[in-house]
């Protein structure tokens, strides 16, 4: 989960877009000035009017009442900025950020961060390189209805945080950042100090929580209001439920899960799926043809695939194959049908349990839009502004029509939207709104990182993730349970931002999926592994796409050498790990294309007979000459072929808590071409290991650190083979060691998925009484371990990291402990108090 250090507040979502004041303070009392002056640099400089983002030399403060305070004030869109003050006007000069109140970039860097509002912030003075006084506040709000305006508290520190005027309910906003139910604000205050506050669903006094005579205090307006003591460097205050006295932090193993994450996606192009009018196009009504082969509904049958939701690649009205470039955001493609075959296909796919996602094209739309024909056709025109235009030609990307130039960054023919015109954010918004009451369950969204432009800077601007909060409030307002994925094509850290803070549920993570094919190929498990835990310990828990490769990419079994043992290995790991799984159409039945992109989109192979069965016409584009051997009639009468192996997996996941909500735990074996982790969901585990090599593998030992099952016996079962693997010893610390099934040899390229049950009886009363909180979880600079029952005279706490080793030993007496973890690596540990024979052990994520 990300951190958000000193402010943050409301992105008020209808007015996410527009600029407002930011005010950069900072304190130099301790510093010898230079003739150069103080500067700040970060990147909100080109956004402000400056040359560039991260520049020393441009963005200078003044003190014009000499007290040595040195301020700036920016205009700014709403939006999260990085930043830093420097002592002159070079790099030399500036200051070292501590992790305390500050966001590392990985390189070793540190910088400030702000989140600006649409209402302007004027930001307490900070000592150069100093931190102010850092206050972390939380509410769990299970259980209560959140406003539409979100969740803020209010107090009478307001004003000397920036925020305008004390006890204003809508200045300061809590976020709930991995969707657990619990609130959280940090603040900065320019000095310690006791302080009153409550909290407040909604944006208005009225909306205020009434806060318990046991925990509060007369405010002196009639009511009662909470202390908070912040008269430490950092404060952290226990997470409490709204409107009681109650300490009710979130639980490390219950996080929250969503629809999407019991669910198996699988992806369409429509145009090749399958034709019903002999055209040589797939169309709806083919689609509906084939929706028992996805799946009949009916759990009782095994002829379907098992997946239980669609993405559909475009299927909006354009004038070209592919789809991504729109004429009309509220009509179907008529290659593919009227909008009454479209409804009848979604509620064909409801009647069956099927969830349906549609691709959603935001950046641009064709050139033949009316839209754009209108804004091309004259300066003047009333939908100019709705794309971008110029006089003179800026450079690449830009295209001469009509005397003047207009900005696509992907093709002449799809011209980009300007999404700063409110005329055509309101049609798009209007457009989004559209398909969900047409029906369909979420987005896809394409490209989405290259949104809104900001200078010379094209992709992951501020102002497109304050388009994606407001794109979010406007999905929400009519389904509060779609589902939005964005396909944000960066390295794994560079996509963080695009799924938190209320923007979208999750992206696709296109470095795991490289790495999958690379072990698979490589017979070595190491990288696989690292790339592994990056992505757990990165995203909000098992909000992310897994998938092998997609419509834009070679596909996969090409990329495995046609080697079929290795292509039924790579399934079996992405279907068995953590995420959110996305199949691409004849993945199961091992199509292949490269080259072109029509050539990776060819038609689904269904039968051995003329033109695979697709059409009884011309196909639009020639199908892959290995439709004889690879289609789904063949393999459907082959328990062992690709086909099969794919059933089974998805029934597997589908049937398994473990395998849909489970969170990961690595677990280790003696080779370095064997890949083994768990996936822990309450008091099940799932333990997969993986042989990638192609030599088998004997009865490896396996082991495990460290989890929150409970000590005791284990029932092992072996699910893909229905086997059984004896039995193991789960120790105190959830872990075993050196443990071997009793199975078989793994084969090369086979994989185990290993299910433990406990056999052991109920933990008696005593030892399950002692019941072990961690807040705020994930932690930054501190977390409170506290015992929510009565607690022992002595006790034990031990943290674990996730190989096992103990790193801290430390006595534990009274209800509550707080642990610094400012010098902790970021990652999971496990915290373990014990007392007699009652013991509990808890995850804790550690994010700076």
């Amino acid at each position: 989960m990300k951190h958000f250090f000193l402010f943050i507040f409301l992105l008020t979502l209808s007015l996410s877009g527009r600029s407002a004041q930011l005010t950069f303070r900072v304190d130099m009392s301790q510093q010898t000035v230079p003739a150069t002056g103080v500067h700040v640099a970060g990147n909100f400089q080109a956004a402000a009017g400056f040359s560039a983002d991260w520049n020393p030399a441009t963005t200078v403060l003044t003190d014009p009442d000499n007290d040595r305070i040195y301020e700036l004030t920016v205009t700014v869109p709403a939006g999260t900025y990085l930043y830093k003050f420097v002592n002159g006007n070079t790099w030399a000069g500036a200051e070292l950020v501590s992790t305390d109140c500050g966001i590392a970039d990985g390189g070793g860097n540190v910088n400030r961060q702000v989140v600006l509002g649409a209402t302007g912030l004027r930001l307490p003075p900070v000592r150069f390189g100093g931190c102010l006084t850092q206050v972390t506040l939380s509410v769990n709000m299970r259980g209560q209805t959140v406003a539409a305006g979100g969740v803020h508290v209010i107090g009478n520190f307001q004003t000397m945080a920036g925020y305008g005027a004390n006890w204003d309910p809508t200045t300061i906003a809590l976020r709930d950042g991995n969707g657990d139910g619990i609130y959280e604000v940090q603040l900065g205050l320019p000095a310690p100090g006791l302080f009153q506050y409550k909290f407040v669903n909604g944006t208005t006094l009225a909306a205020a929580e009434q806060v318990p005579a046991a925990c509060g205090v007369d405010d002196g307006a009639g009511s009662r209001s909470r202390v908070l003591d912040a008269t430490s460097p950092i404060n952290t205050v226990p997470t409490l439920c709204f409107g009681t006295c109650t300490a009710c932090g979130p639980s490390p193993t219950s996080y929250a899960t969503h629809w999407w994450n019991d669910a198996v996606f699988y992806e369409v192009f429509v145009r090749s799926f399958y034709d019903t009018n002999g055209d040589g196009k797939g169309d709806f009504a083919g689609l509906t043809a084939k929706l028992d082969y996805l799946n009949d509904g009916n759990p009782a049958t095994t002829t379907d695939l098992g997946v239980t939701a669609l993405w559909l690649m475009p299927m909006m009205e354009s004038p070209s194959y592919h789809g991504y470039d729109v004429t009309n955001y509220k009509a179907t493609e008529p290659d593919y049908g009227t909008m009454a075959e479209f409804e009848t296909f979604m509620a064909a796919a409801h009647a069956r349990g099927i969830k349906v996602i549609i691709d959603l094209v935001l950046n641009h739309s064709s050139s033949r839009h009316p839209w754009f024909t209108q804004s091309a056709s004259s300066p003047t025109n009333s939908y100019r502004d709705w794309y971008r235009w110029s006089a003179t030609s800026p450079g690449a990307g830009w295209y001469l029509r009509n005397g003047s130039y207009y900005y696509g960054y992907f093709w002449s023919e799809m011209p980009d939207l300007n999404w700063r015109n409110p005329q055509l954010k309101a049609a798009m918004w209007d457009a989004s709104r559209f398909w969900l009451q047409k029906g369909v369950d979420g987005y896809r969204l394409d490209a989405v990182k290259y949104l809104v432009e900001n200078g010379q800077t094209i992709e992951n601007t501020p102002e497109t993730l304050s388009l994606l909060e407001e794109f979010h409030d406007s999905v929400r307002a009519v389904n509060p349970n779609a589902f939005t994925i964005g396909e944000a094509w960066s390295n794994t850290a560079a996509v963080l931002p695009y799924v938190v803070d209320d923007r979208l549920d999750a992206c696709f993570e296109f470095d795991l999926s490289s790495a999958i094919i690379s072990a698979v190929n490589s017979g070595s498990a190491t990288a696989l592994r690292n790339q592994l835990m990056l992505v757990d310990n990165t995203y909000p828990k098992l909000q992310y796409g897994t998938f092998l490769t997609n419509h834009d990419q070679n596909r996969v079994l090409g990329l495995l050498s046609g080697n079929l043992a290795r292509m039924k290995q790579a399934a079996a790991l992405y279907l068995t790990m953590p995420g959110v799984p996305f199949l691409y159409y004849g993945e199961e039945v091992g199509m292949l294309g490269t080259g072109v992109d029509e050539d990776k989109r060819k038609p689904m192979q269904w039968t051995a007979s003329t033109n695979a069965g697709f059409t009884t016409g011309a196909p639009w584009r020639a199908l892959n000459p290995n439709y004889g051997q690879y289609n789904v009639a063949s393999m459907q009468a082959d328990p062992t072929s690709l086909l099969s192996h794919y059933k089974k997996l998805i029934s597997l996941r589908t049937a398994q808590p473990t395998l849909r909500k489970g969170y990961l735990v690595p677990a280790t074996t003696p080779s370095t071409s064997l890949l083994s982790f768990a996936r822990v969901y309450e008091q099940e585990a799932s333990v997969v290991v993986a042989n990638l090599g192609s030599a088998a593998a004997g009865q490896p030992a396996v082991s495990l650190a460290v989890s929150s099952l409970t000590a005791g016996s284990y029932q092992v079962t072996e699910l893909y083979s229905g086997q059984s693997a004896g039995q193991v010893t789960v120790d105190a610390q959830g872990g075993f060691s050196g443990w071997s099934p009793t199975l078989p040899a793994l084969a090369g390229n086979q994989t185990w998925v290993l299910q433990l049950k406990s056999t052991s009886p109920t933990p008696t009363k005593a030892a399950a009484s002692l019941v072990l909180a961690l807040y705020p979880n994930p932690a930054g600079s501190q977390v409170r371990v506290e015992l929510a029952q009565a607690s022992p005279a002595k006790a034990q706490l031990k943290v674990y990291d996730l190989t096992g080793r103990l790193l801290h030993t430390i006595p534990f007496a009274g209800p509550s402990h707080t642990l610094d973890t400012r010098a902790w690596a970021n990652g999971t540990y496990f915290l373990q108090v014990q007392s007699g024979k009652s013991s509990s052990v808890q995850r804790l994520v550690v994010a700076h």
